[in-house]
């Protein structure tokens, strides 16, 4: 399955990972399985770490569409990890466009994301 995700209780964090060829159908059911998850916590952070995907199937208005959707609690820190361009681009598409509800950053890399949603030196197991 290209999106899937962990849940780490322990440092209140959704480890999501997107790979290869990444639709917006995938994410929209991966919001889903979060929602029905009994361990989910809408306050927790989110990593989500798209650095193995090669591309993004969906339209403006779909990222638009997921970036909208409320999944995580207004609280929670959103961390969008991204290594090639295009799929960086859709990343601030998202934070621009979820700024009103939620906190997301977008970073080219997975350490600086995790010291920015305070997720320290254990961070090797992510």
């Amino acid at each position: 399955m290209p999106v899937r995700y962990v849940i780490d209780k322990e440092h209140r964090l959704v480890l999501t990972v997107g790979e290869g060829s990444v639709t917006f159908v995938e994410i929209r059911n991966h919001q889903d399985r979060l929602l029905n998850d009994p361990d989910f916590d809408a306050a927790f952070n989110q990593l989500i770490d798209v650095t193995t995907a090669t591309r993004f199937d969906m339209s403006v208005d779909e990222a638009r569409e997921i970036a909208r959707r409320k999944i995580m609690s207004s609280i929670s820190r959103r961390a969008f990890v991204a290594s090639q361009v295009a799929i960086y681009g859709f990343g601030r598409l998202m934070e621009a466009h979820a700024e009103q509800h939620a906190e997301i950053h977008v970073f080219h890399d997975r350490d600086s994301a995790l010291k920015w949603l305070g997720v320290k030196d254990d961070s090797s197991h992510y």
